[in-house]
């Protein structure tokens, strides 16, 4: 008798699947903004998971042994791509509308007397859904992860070797980056990581800077933060995600190729930096233009002599002799100005304007360091024996 019953019940079930799954995309289309928002593809996806699950309910109402394998399954009926377009949030929204459609048709295709073990049945079904859909999710989350972890990695290598060609933006741009003012990190980690420790570094990270792309190159950490608020305060935020020893921070930069460069002198200065025994933490890497140039970076040589020498030396006058016979001198006011036969408040203006020019103070013990070494490259570069 309870046997006939049943075999009724799944009779009316398996008759009305496509009014229920109908029903359901109704019910949706009316309590879920967010569905009628969706194109037209991704609801046309999303129904076909609904009366995928209405489907499946039947079938294992049918047989309830199948209940792991047919739950599984009716998230199989969709592509991947319903993942990315639809939340797990609003999925499980699906699932709850669908079940309280089916549950309020329950009286009408239940036989009689089998009302109540219908309803029972399509709540243990519900759970079971519920849970798939989380594992749905989770795989596909994974999948993304790893899928985006090396498309960092990728990024991150390309913008080390500066090797900035026509894919690297659409690679940047599938992770989420965009061209805009950018602040580049680059120091130690708190010694070797493992699994766990980089992926905790990593979620660190991006709670202080969504979207940041992070490096790590044994206890090399990179840090490539786009953000349009103070990068300043950004950059004190990330500083305790380093270890112990220099950060340093890279030139302004926007464009990926700005990027490039500003990661590529930012790993130069972490290497210079010893070389400079009050470096601060963290350090712009122009300020280590000069012990830059100590470990052979050219670009460091390069810029060193644009900013603190070129200005000095397209000024004419006696700027250029000046600084030189100065930094000779030992930075003596009163021998610079009795070699150069000029009173001391001469030489003091003179040096004035150098600053304004440049923006390095020869009368600062660091500032005229890094003249120092600019007129030192510039004069080699005039006599012809630039180093290479």
């Amino acid at each position: 008798m309870v046997g006939d019953i049943r075999a009724e019940t799944l009779k009316r079930l398996k008759a009305g699947t496509g009014r229920l799954a109908t029903a359901a995309i109704k019910s949706l289309d009316a309590e879920h903004p967010w569905f009628r928002d969706l194109p037209a593809r991704e609801r046309s996806w999303v129904g076909t998971v609904a009366q995928a699950g209405i489907h499946s309910f039947v079938q294992w109402y049918a047989n309830p042994e199948a209940v792991q394998r047919g739950a599984a399954e009716v998230f199989a009926a969709a592509p991947p791509e319903l993942t990315r377009s639809v939340s797990l949030q609003h999925t499980l929204a699906i699932v709850r509308t669908v079940v309280k459609v089916v549950e309020s048709h329950s009286d009408e295709f239940a036989s009689p007397g089998a009302e109540a073990e219908l309803r029972e049945a399509i709540l243990r079904y519900s759970r079971e859904i519920a849970f798939s859909a989380a594992e749905v999710y989770a795989r596909a989350a994974e999948s993304r992860g790893a899928w985006d972890a090396r498309i960092e990695a990728l990024v991150i290598d390309a913008l080390i070797r500066g090797q900035v060609d026509d894919s690297l933006p659409s690679r940047a741009a599938a992770l989420g980056w965009k061209t805009g003012p950018t602040l580049v990190m680059v120091g130690m980690t708190n010694g070797a990581l493992g699994e766990v420790e980089s992926a905790d570094l990593r979620r660190s990270i991006r709670r202080a800077s969504r979207g940041a792309l992070v490096g790590i190159h044994g206890e090399d950490l990179i840090i490539i933060a786009r953000s349009d608020a103070d990068l300043d305060k950004l950059s004190q935020a990330l500083l305790p995600s380093f270890g112990p020893g220099p950060v340093v921070i890279g030139p302004a930069a926007t464009s990926l190729a700005e990027v490039a460069r500003a990661t590529r002198a930012a790993l130069a200065g972490v290497v210079a930096a010893p070389a400079w025994s009050l470096t601060p933490r963290p350090v712009q890497a122009d300020d280590l233009l000069p012990e830059r140039v100590l470990v052979g970076d050219s670009t460091a040589r390069e810029r060193l002599l644009s900013l603190a020498y070129d200005p000095i030396a397209k000024a004419g006058g006696s700027l250029k002799e000046t600084v030189g016979m100065f930094l000779a001198c030992g930075r003596s006011l009163e021998l610079c100005s009795k070699t150069m036969f000029v009173h001391p408040n001469t030489v003091r203006y003179r040096l004035k304007k150098v600053t304004e020019l440049t923006g390095w103070d020869a009368l600062d013990a660091r500032d005229a360091a890094v003249l120092s070494t600019a007129f030192a490259l510039g004069q080699l570069r005039e006599s012809g024996h630039a180093p290479l």
